[in-house]
Parts: C-alpha cells; sequence; structure tokens
C-alpha cells in the first residue's frame, strides 16, 4: 500500500476523468451524454469549492467560464438546451443548488433519498400542513400538477407571483423544488424580456417509472451507490468534502464510506499536505500501482 499518495497523483487521475486532459474533450451532445453516463453525475460549468467535473470542462479544459459568447466551450450550452426534455439524462439544481447532470441509472438512487414517498399529488400538502414547505413554494408546485408543463412567465402567473417583488420568493421556491426532485426543467421558451426561460414540469410526470424504480431502494443502499461512483470519478476524498457535496450528515456519510472499505471499495490512505484522513478509489490504486 502507498505510504502517502503525492497530490500531483491526483491531478493527473482528475485530469482524465475530468476530461481535461488535450485529446480527451468532448465534440458533440452524443459524447456528452456518453460522458455523464460514464461519470454518473456531473456538474454544468465548475462550482467552486466543490470538486466534481463539469461539462464545460470537459468540453473546454480546465479554465474559467469564458465570457464571450463565441467561445468554442459554449458549445455545451447548446447541448444542454437541447437535451432538455429528450429524456436522454437528467438536468436541474441538484448537488450544491447548482445546475446538475445525472444518468438515468443512478436517477433512482438520487430520488431514493429526496422527500418523496410515492404520492406526488399528496406529499407535499404533508410538508406545507407541517410547516416545512413555504407557501410560494406550494403555489409553484400546485400550478405545475394542475396545468403541466409551463414556461417561466406562466408559471409565475399562475403561481400568483408574477410581481418584481416576487422574484426572490418565486427563484428560492423553484430553486428548492428542483433539489427536492420534484421540478425540473424540460424545454426552453422564447418568453419573457430575455427571449430565454425554461419550461417546467413536475418530475413524476417527466419520468413516470422513477417513483417505481425508487421504491425498492433504501437510502443507506443510495448513499453508498451515490458515493462509489463519486469516488471513482475524484479518486480521492475525505467525509467532510463528500457530506459537503450531497449535503448528508458526518454521520451518514461515514457509514456509506466504511461500508465501501468493508467491500474493497474504498481505502483509508494518506495524502501529501492533507491532515485529514483521506479515502481512494478502488481505480486509484489501480492506476498508480498502489
Amino acid at each position: 500500500m502507498i505510504s502517502s499518495i503525492p497530490l500531483s497523483w491526483i491531478t493527473d487521475y482528475r485530469s482524465t476523468t475530468f476530461k481535461h486532459k488535450p485529446g480527451t474533450r468532448l465534440a458533440s451532445e452524443d459524447e456528452a451524454v456518453d460522458y455523464i453516463n460514464q461519470r454518473g453525475f456531473i456538474f454544468f460549468w465548475p462550482v467552486k469549492g466543490a470538486i466534481l467535473p463539469s461539462l464545460w470542462g470537459a468540453v473546454a479544459g480546465d479554465r474559467p467560464v469564458a465570457d464571450a459568447h463565441d467561445d468554442p466551450g459554449h458549445a455545451s450550452w447548446g447541448w444542454k438546451d437541447n437535451l432538455l426534455g429528450k429524456r436522454r439524462c437528467y438536468y436541474g439544481r441538484v448537488l450544491r443548488h447548482r445546475n446538475t447532470f445525472i444518468s438515468l441509472d443512478l436517477l433512482p438512487y438520487f430520488y431514493a433519498l429526496s422527500p418523496n414517498y410515492g404520492e406526488p399529488a399528496k406529499d407535499y400538502l404533508i410538508e406545507y400542513e407541517e410547516g416545512s414547505l413555504p407557501l410560494e413554494t406550494k403555489l409553484v408546485y400546485e400550478a405545475l400538477l394542475k396545468f403541466g408543463p409551463l414556461d417561466t412567465i406562466t408559471l409565475r402567473k399562475e403561481a400568483h407571483l408574477s410581481s418584481r417583488e416576487s422574484d426572490g420568493r418565486f427563484n428560492k421556491a423553484l430553486d428548492s423544488l428542483q433539489s427536492t426532485f420534484r421540478v425540473l426543467p424540460v424545454g426552453v421558451s422564447d418568453s419573457g424580456a430575455w427571449h430565454y426561460s425554461f419550461f417546467y414540469d413536475l418530475v413524476p410526470h417527466h419520468f413516470p417509472n422513477l417513483i417505481e424504480q425508487a421504491h425498492p431502494i433504501s437510502e443507506s443502499e443510495a448513499r453508498r451507490r451515490i458515493l462509489a461512483v463519486y469516488l471513482n470519478t475524484v479518486g480521492i476524498t475525505t467525509i467532510a468534502e463528500a457530506a459537503r457535496l450531497f449535503s448528508w450528515s458526518i454521520d451518514d456519510t461515514r457509514r456509506s464510506m466504511e461500508y465501501l472499505v468493508q467491500q474493497g471499495l474504498s481505502f483509508e490512505v494518506s495524502v501529501e499536505k492533507v491532515q485529514d484522513r483521506c479515502y481512494c478509489a478502488y481505480a486509484f490504486l489501480q492506476k498508480y500501482g498502489g
């Protein structure tokens, strides 16, 4: 076993799995879908303080998102818009409340960790009556429940949140509904002042088999599967780092990692200049001769 892993190995490993190396970059929408399926989940754009590949990085390399609209890396934007509604992958504001792609194979595991229990028309009411679901979130959800897919402008109108003073509350409601796998963008509309907005729909309407697929998956099983996929992508992580990304408790994350260690899928290691206890993927040890 390697006594201490140099940071250069981690950088090298991620340059491959994040597709930052020249010659490995994505060049088409189909390649983007294949990459999402390979990695399980990625961000759309890089997120500060979160270690996870992004579609932007897999197209443009390891550099900041460009301001120039004609930057070649912005091909990722067109692919993203075109994939909405195609059911080739999942897209929404999920991890760290940022835009995230999730493969369809892994989607049931994420859904199993959501506060949804199989009755979309009832679950949200229970939370509202318990005081854990704000009124604005309830109104947005009910508008989609009643009318089906709506563009952003119409959705705000039907939820009675179309005034300028309601901007923050509407956006917060939409963010919450996406992070809990209740609502997702399914298309692009030319409505609004910028002639660009999303159509939104309820997740169970757009993926009608998802509830059934997620039903037999326990929360502990879901966390273990997601964590194993994440570890294979980043190579090495800490309990705190993983817990922060997924918004899990430290105890739940530690139990999941301990299970992976028992199964020989993860190994406790020391890393150069890192004081926290680290865990690496079996694939990482294979690559570097551990």
